[in-house]
């Protein structure tokens, strides 16, 4: 079945799924020479209306934009992950060049200190002058560019918060510097790093060392995931790694699972719905998304509170479905659940019967409500 799925987001990646894409060139004073991009706007991008959005930078463009932009396509489409921008840079025969470093250091230098610059202080801001981006940005890199994306880390206000290294060709010192960045990073980062079995030898010891030293770290700003991957070669693994970061990058913004309903949510001490108010706030502060609370979630909450028994916490899951789906009936049964245990039944069976005014939603009837209310007029006599 896993493998079925990579295919058809490689498919997608070709097809692009009738997203915008465009092919532009900027002039770089850094660079000396004009640079060739590929970008891809979300479907029904709009530049005259006020909606942002995450931006994906994509090195190694001439080969791997498609694959990243087509699966973002696809997570987005399903509302798996935000709606994104997404520009590679072409490197063809330029690759050896951009990605020069100091053998003494393992930074940039020459022709790898223009690439960081043209990236940072032209690309970056070109691309937020033109177009709607936010301040939420992603960079991706494989073999030697998985290796650069990392010189942004070291930076005091990194310019990315989501760093996807795939079999990254690993200088040196990076194995230190990327360790000690990430240890010390003061905002929300996202790094996920990935290797196969069938990298050479030299790069998959330097990358699980690299895993090692990370997986050691205690940073509550830092949210790291790492694959090794058995089957594929060294210029396949892409096509394995992009689905497996952009779901651990963007889990928050994905509705709850099964797995954390089950670990987390039924475990919780606290409020589940408190827990559901906090996951919307983390998208909107990483992402800069009004989200709308998902009927998923809701009823994902509501089954947490009939399972525990803590039916209390009804009364606020009720508030805020009216203020998420304000004529629909969903407020109206959290609402009237929330009397029938507070010992209100006459409250309870007149909320009932407001769904007669509300529209139906998420398997909830207007003649479900009204069953209830009977139920209710049956036990008490009313």
């Amino acid at each position: 079945m896993k493998h079925l799925l990579f295919v058809i987001l490689v498919l997608c990646s070709i097809t692009s799924f009738n997203a915008q894409v465009k092919y532009e060139t900027i002039e770089s004073a850094k660079l000396g020479e004009t640079r060739e991009l590929k970008i891809q706007f979300p479907r029904g991008y709009n530049p005259s209306d006020n909606t942002k959005y995450p931006l994906f930078i994509v090195l190694d463009g001439d080969y791997l934009f498609e694959a990243v932009a087509g699966n973002i396509d696809y997570y987005s489409y399903w509302e798996d992950m935000p709606a994104s921008i997404v520009v590679g840079i072409n490197q063809f025969d330029k690759r050896y060049d951009d990605c020069m470093y100091a053998e003494q250091n393992s930074l940039p230098i020459d022709a790898g200190a223009n690439f960081f610059e043209f990236i940072g202080m032209e690309l970056i801001p070109h691309l937020e002058k033109k177009y709607k981006t936010d301040n939420f940005r992603v960079i991706v890199g494989h073999g030697e560019t998985a290796n650069f994306i990392n010189y942004f880390l070291l930076k005091p206000d990194p310019l990315f918060k989501g760093y996807m290294a795939i079999s990254p060709e690993l200088a040196p010192n990076m194995i230190t510097y990327i360790t000690d960045a990430l240890r010390a990073i003061p905002s929300k980062t996202f790094y996920y790093l990935a290797n196969t079995n069938n990298d050479s030898s030299s790069m998959k010891q330097m990358t699980d060392a690299l895993h090692t030293d990370i997986s050691a770290l205690n940073n509550k700003n830092l949210f790291y995931k790492f694959n090794n991957f058995e089957k594929p070669s060294h210029y396949s693994v892409s096509t394995h790694a992009i689905p497996n970061a952009i779901e651990s990058i963007f889990k928050v913004f994905q509705p709850i699972s099964k797995e954390e309903y089950t670990k987390t949510i039924l475990n919780l001490e606290g409020s589940p719905v408190e827990y559901l108010q906090e996951k919307y706030k983390a998208i909107h502060e990483l992402f800069g998304i009004k989200k709308r609370i998902l009927i998923n979630d809701f009823k994902a909450i509501s089954a947490a509170i009939e399972k525990t028994r803590n039916f209390e916490y009804y009364e606020v899951l009720g508030k805020m479905a009216r203020d998420e789906y304000p004529k629909t009936l969903l407020g109206s049964y959290y609402l009237a659940r929330f009397y029938e245990e507070a010992g209100e039944p006459k409250k309870a069976m007149r909320t009932y019967e407001t769904a007669f005014t509300l529209d139906e939603i998420a398997g909830f009837t207007k003649d479900f409500m009204l069953e209830k209310a009977e139920a209710i007029k049956t036990d008490f006599g009313y």
